[in-house]
């Protein structure tokens, strides 16, 4: 008897661990897990007498022809985001007192003039700022440069967008990597073909890399819940998996801002396993005050600044799939529900900022910065977009 409980206990624990690992696997845990495993310590919510300042950011990979959309479905699809942000949120407000405000990562093979006059307009009345985002695959280092220059001068010269640098003037741009093959990083070399693209993005004009997390997707680096700086390195692809600490960068350097990449234990696989909370917002995954927690407890800092909270999410808020959870009622809880933790606890803060001013608070935290979040959203870059008027 006691031997055939023995039998069981072993092929109840081997089956176990076979599922657990096969879990791993598919979903390409395997590539950041012991990264996470190892940063346990770092990660936990701040005390109820610690100060809090949310630094939230909305960086949207944000796509109107997604899923092969015709050219009216398109349009559609950013005249709803242009006219339903505003209704939907203009009545919203932060610490600060500005309205939630959202990164448009926008695909360089998608252009049409008339979604980024439409995009431009939004961006003007105070909502957001527009950055670059590009798919390509079996690309040349002189493809990609071309791409993205073009690109960088249609959005400032013919918008009015993007963003310069306070010293020197040269116009400057955030990007997303389409399918999050940054660097050719895909071990199959698809969806992109660059091993050099960090430099360059950086030769370029580009301030700060948003492109992950991209878990369960196999391009997730190991490096997680960081800001912090890559370098090219010649000949190799995915440089942006060797991580340097801000204040060490090594020349030619840029700046890679990370969302939160979180195990989320309040919704299980098999009633078992955790699922991934990679920051994603989409319908299936509605931004909530549970899943903030969760953003606040990855720690993603810079370690001046040990009460500012940088929580990068991401979407693909273009396609009506997701419009209702990015423009519709749980958007709108979340929003009030924000309101309502800062009006119940005085030490709790929430600053709505765009990718650039995410990224001028993260330099502004390196260079020792002690004072308060709105007097360094221009820290080194100043947006090109018109001063927006009074709300």
């Amino acid at each position: 008897m006691v031997l055939l409980v023995v039998a069981t206990f072993l092929v109840f624990s081997v089956a176990l661990l076979a599922i657990l690992y096969w879990q791993i696997r598919r979903r390409n845990m395997h590539r950041w897990l012991p990264t996470y495993i190892l940063e346990w310590s770092k990660r936990r919510l701040p005390r109820s007498d610690e100060d809090v300042h949310v630094i939230l950011c909305f960086a949207d990979h944000y796509e109107p022809k997604a899923d092969g959309a015709d050219a009216a479905t398109a349009l559609a699809r950013v005249k709803t985001w242009a006219a339903q942000y505003p209704e939907q949120f203009a009545k919203f407000k932060d610490s600060d007192g500005r309205p939630p405000r959202y990164s448009f990562f926008y695909p360089e093979e998608e252009y049409e003039p008339e979604y980024l006059d439409l995009l431009a307009e939004l961006c003007r009345a105070g909502f957001g700022e527009v950055a670059l985002h590009l798919h390509h695959d079996n690309d040349t280092a002189d493809g990609f440069r071309d791409k993205v220059s073009r690109f960088r001068d249609i959005l400032a010269n013919r918008h009015g967008l993007l963003a310069r640098h306070r010293e020197t003037g040269a116009i400057m741009y955030g990007f997303i990597h389409g399918n999050w093959a940054l660097c050719n990083s895909r071990p199959d070399g698809q969806l992109c073909g660059v091993n050099n693209e960090i430099a360059i993005l950086v030769e370029t004009g580009c301030y700060a890399d948003f492109t992950f997390p991209s878990s369960p997707n196999i391009t997730q680096p190991a490096v997680i819940n960081r800001i912090y700086a890559a370098c090219d390195r010649p000949g190799e692809p995915a440089s942006h998996e060797t991580a340097y600490p801000l204040d060490a960068a090594p020349p030619n350097a840029i700046v890679c801002i990370q969302g939160p990449l979180m195990l989320d234990w309040s919704r299980r696989k098999l009633g078992i396993l955790p699922s991934i909370d990679s920051s994603c917002v989409q319908n299936t995954q509605p931004a909530t005050i549970t899943r903030l927690w969760n953003w606040l407890c990855a720690r993603v800092q810079v370690s001046a600044r040990p009460d500012w909270f940088f929580v990068k999410l991401h979407a693909h808020g273009a396609p009506e799939d997701d419009q209702d959870a990015l423009l519709g009622e749980p958007m709108v809880r979340f929003y009030a529900e924000l309101a309502k933790l800062a009006n119940d606890n005085p030490k709790f803060h929430y600053h709505y900022v765009t990718a650039r001013e995410m990224y001028n608070l993260a330099r502004a935290a390196q260079a020792g910065f002690k004072g308060e979040v709105a007097d360094a959203l221009d820290w080194e870059l100043v947006s090109l977009v018109a001063k927006p008027v009074a709300l």
